[in-house]
């Protein structure tokens, strides 16, 4: 397949309505990233679960995610589900943090999902970052919305199993849920893996691109 590799590395945006959304939708992809880029910054922002023991579970899990990543954690204190109500504090949120940063790379929601925060979330990500390399990222759930991504990162073994291993570990207040077990996840890694050639991937949506055939 034609791949697409970002040149210099240094920073990734990371956005998320949920705590653990981001370590379901990129986790692996993360973890692959920051063995790669020893060092790079990493910024991570979360509109709910602030104060509460999701937080505490989401910084945890994030460091484990990002290992050797100069890593800042933002979780705030949006009430899940409503964010659509809460569209102006979510915006200033976006917008605080692109006002200190420059990311070579966002994970976000992506667009097409069912779930209302994720969705509304994935809106305003290029009202705040215009010019940068998004990729929205697919949550396994009920509502049955996954899609057709057009982007995949490739997941060696070693790393799908860790991802899942740290989604059990560390999210100890999700495990009730009748879905979150290693079946849905390795699963999906699975079948993403198939679709580009690959054992295990990540898949993503991607809106705009732009080509270069000048080099």
């Amino acid at each position: 397949m034609i791949g697409l590799r970002p040149e210099g590395l240094t920073s990734i945006v990371a956005l998320a309505a949920h705590c653990d959304d981001l370590a379901i939708g990129a986790g692996g992809s993360l973890l692959t990233a920051c063995a790669a880029h020893p060092g790079i910054r990493v910024d991570a922002l979360v509109l709910s679960g602030g104060g509460t023991e999701r937080e505490d579970e989401e910084r945890a899990a994030l460091a484990a995610f990002c290992p050797g990543a100069e890593l800042s954690v933002t979780v705030l204190k949006l009430p899940d589900g409503y964010l659509p109500a809460r569209w102006e504090e979510a915006k200033a949120a976006v917008e605080e943090l692109r006002s200190r940063t420059e990311p070579d790379l966002i994970f976000a929601p992506w667009r097409g999902d069912a779930h209302q925060d994720h969705r509304g979330l994935a809106k305003l990500v290029p009202t705040a970052f215009r010019n940068h390399l998004a990729l929205g990222y697919e949550i396994v759930k009920w509502d049955g919305d996954l899609g057709a991504p057009n982007l995949y990162q490739p997941l060696a073994p070693e790393v799908a199993e860790q991802k899942v291993d740290l989604l059990q570990r560390h999210y100890a207040s999700q495990r009730h849920r009748d879905w979150y077990d290693r079946e849905a996840f390795l699963g999906l890694a699975r079948i993403r893996g198939i679709e580009c050639h690959a054992r295990y991937a990540e898949a993503f949506h991607v809106s705009k691109l732009t080509v270069d055939l000048e080099n």
